[in-house]
Formats: structure tokens, C-alpha cells, sequence
């Protein structure tokens, strides 16, 4: 059983936070207004913005299924109070509080600046109330948001792999 589970952790840990990571550090790069006088952001960029805003809400439900499968796994192998495995909990909670309070939100944002948030729900489109400056510093600091996110999770993939002090053996 502890196979199956860990086989299923690891799967839905490629499948869902892969491509999450994926397309929530293209976004920045897609969205991000130009520099004045420079031609407008065309519509294939923002079309893209919001195909992988799409990427990162969908894949962040599925997402739900790696703790909660890493959980199973680690009390089938009796290592839930096990250092790396507390670790790895703390910084997958981070991960998520920042994907769900930072990431995706100001992803949102960006579009609807742009006019491209009419297929979000909840949303109003193009409200303009930024300037291109300020959006292409929420660009940057999203950029920087989304890298602290994958450095999580980088981080958690290292410390599943070699598990310091585990009795378990890596």
C-alpha cells in the first residue's frame, strides 16, 4: 500500500504542482505591459496571460491532492513526525498560502487591467486604474512571487528525496 500511495503522491506531485510552476512563471512575461512609447501588448500576449491564469486555478484544485496523498503516505510509513516530513509540510503550506493569496490574485489583477479578466469569475474588465509603470511593477513583483513559490516547492522536492535524519533510508 505504501508504494501505491507513494507512487500516487509523486504523480499528482508532477502532474498538478508541475505544471502550475510552469505557467505561473511564463505569466509575468505575457501580461507585463510594455515600456512607454513601445508598442501595445498585443493580443496573442494577453490571450496567453489569461490561458495560463486558467492553467494555474484548474491545476490548483487538482493540486489539493498532493498533501493530501503525501499525509496518507507519510502515516502509512509511520513517519509523519519525522523533521524533513514536518519541513516539507510547513513549506508546501507556505507554498499554497502564497499561491492562493498572492499568485493567483495578483495574476487576476494584471488581466483585468488589461481587459482580459471578462471570463473570470467575479471579475470587471479593463478598470484601467493602474498605470503602465504600476502594472509592469506588479509584473515584477509577481515574477518575484511566483520564484519564491517554486523555490518552495523545489525545496520540498529536495527534502522528500534525500530526507535528512530519516531512519527510513533515502
Amino acid at each position: 500500500m505504501t508504494k501505491l500511495l507513494l507512487s500516487l503522491h509523486v504523480l499528482a506531485s508532477i502532474l498538478a504542482v508541475g505544471p502550475i510552476t510552469v505557467a505561473a512563471s511564463m505569466f509575468p512575461r505575457y501580461a507585463k505591459p510594455p515600456a512607454s512609447g513601445d508598442d501595445g501588448p498585443h493580443d496573442h500576449d494577453l490571450r496567453t496571460a489569461a490561458f495560463l491564469h486558467k492553467i494555474c486555478r484548474g491545476y490548483a484544485v487538482v493540486g489539493i491532492a498532493v498533501p493530501v496523498l503525501g499525509l496518507a503516505t507519510g502515516a502509512q510509513m509511520g513517519v509523519l513526525g519525522d523533521a524533513w516530513l514536518v519541513a516539507s509540510i510547513v513549506l508546501t503550506t507556505i507554498a499554497a498560502a502564497l499561491l492562493m493569496s498572492m499568485v493567483l490574485p495578483g495574476q487576476r489583477e494584471l488581466l483585468e487591467e488589461e481587459g482580459e479578466g471578462h471570463d473570470l469569475p467575479g471579475t470587471g474588465a479593463g478598470s484601467g486604474a493602474l498605470t503602465v509603470a504600476a502594472r509592469r511593477s506588479a509584473a515584477a513583483r509577481l515574477a518575484m512571487t511566483t520564484g519564491i513559490f517554486n523555490l518552495l516547492w523545489a525545496t520540498v522536492v529536495v527534502l522528500m528525496i534525500v530526507r535528512p535524519g530519516s531512519t527510513t533510508g533515502a
